[in-house]
């Protein structure tokens, strides 16, 4: 079964009781536990619904996982991934993950005494000469946020699981249907489903998937404890944008490659980032790892008044924080994504205010570049 097959065809294509072409929605708090004597399988809707089961069981599929597990949005997945962990462990992370997941290690859990050091791990070797004694974890995203960095996953998977750490990655952007970071190497898979899973940005929510089922174990026990969980309706929803990411993502996609190379000629743009450009650092990786260079983009201003003149004259593109929705976004990471991390680290990452993050949508692609050379000036 081929990737776009497995959309649809995942184990849930119809309730079995009914015959419906769709997961029902089972809107309860609680269940009846019978005479007792037989425990069933539900009791609290914390611990488990069945419609949310669904959904945590096609993204275990569409990952190659062992167990998936939903949450209340993408931030309380990668936090209670983390919340496996304990007070005076060390998490290696890539320097330029997604501002809340920063905002999470760097300012929350380390209040209960987990470490962190950021690294940059498009150099596998950073990530070697960060481990220490007490190091426990390694946590990527690839393309990073909001440079697009690329993390050779297999290279820097292998280096963790060689040192015994756990291994998380983000795969937010590229989605299933372009990256599977387990068959890389990857312990646990987290999403923001908010974004293209979803995609129609109409719903938050957030997956885990992980390896095995001794590590999902784990990753259940803090779930039903934070009880930080998605509602039916909102699961509901998930399920349905997942039915329709192959037709979303391609379009999206394909207009991001020729909106990239479009940028990269115009006069007010001094740099363009995106994977799917010749002359994008680690192209070559990312096209051994995935499938696609995903439908996110960032580029660079040559001022900042620039910037801020083209946020406020887009109009095909919503001046917004999220991404991954049917809609162009346009994001300014320097006052939306990271702008809880400190100015001296954004600078030194390149996240500054001329930076400008584009997530294209399902506009034709030459209506987007007549409204941003407009809009650019």
């Amino acid at each position: 079964m081929k990737r776009g097959t497995r959309l649809i065809h995942n184990g849930h294509e119809m309730d079995p009781v009914t015959g419906a072409l769709g997961v029902p929605i089972v809107q309860t708090s609680t269940f009846d536990q019978g005479d007792l004597s037989t425990p069933r399988e539900f009791d609290y809707a914390r611990s488990g619904n069945p419609t949310r089961k669904a959904l945590e069981e096609i993204i275990a599929t569409l990952e190659g996982g062992e167990r998936g597990y939903a949450f209340g949005s993408g931030i309380a997945a990668v936090s209670s991934v983390l919340g496996i962990l304990s007070g005076g462990d060390h998490v290696i992370a890539a320097e330029d993950i997604y501002g809340g997941s920063w905002r999470i290690l760097n300012n929350f859990y380390r209040r209960w005494g987990l470490e962190c050091t950021a690294v940059d791990a498009s150099d596998p070797e950073n990530i070697r000469r960060a481990i220490k004694p007490t190091t426990k974890a390694l946590f990527l995203e690839t393309p990073s946020n909001p440079l697009l960095k690329i993390i050779d996953l297999k290279t820097c998977l292998g280096i963790a699981r060689d040192a015994g750490l756990i291994s998380v990655v983000d795969n937010t952007f590229m989605t299933p249907y372009l990256q599977r970071p387990i068959e890389l190497g990857a312990d646990v898979v987290v999403h923001s489903a908010t974004k293209f899973l979803g995609g129609h940005s109409d719903v938050v929510l957030g997956l885990a998937v992980t390896r095995t089922k001794e590590l999902g174990k784990r990753v259940y026990a803090v779930q039903n404890s934070f009880g930080a969980i998605p509602g039916p309706w909102d699961v509901w929803l998930v399920m349905r944008g997942i039915k329709t990411l192959k037709a979303r993502l391609e379009v999206q996609e394909a207009s991001a490659r020729q909106l990239a190379q479009w940028l990269l000629d115009h006069k007010k743009v001094s740099a363009v980032f995106y994977p799917g450009l010749a002359n994008h650092p680690g192209r070559e990786i990312n096209e051994a790892q995935a499938s696609g260079a995903g439908a996110v983009l960032s580029f660079r201003t040559k001022t900042a008044e620039d910037a801020l003149r083209f946020l406020a004259q887009v109009e095909y593109a919503a001046a917004a924080v999220s991404l991954g929705g049917v809609e162009t976004i346009a994001s300014y990471p320097v006052r939306m994504s990271h702008a809880a991390m400190p100015a001296e680290e954004r600078r030194r990452l390149g996240i500054t205010d001329t930076l400008i993050r584009i997530s294209v949508g399902l506009e034709d692609v030459e209506d987007l570049i007549a409204d941003f050379d407009r809009a650019l000036g």
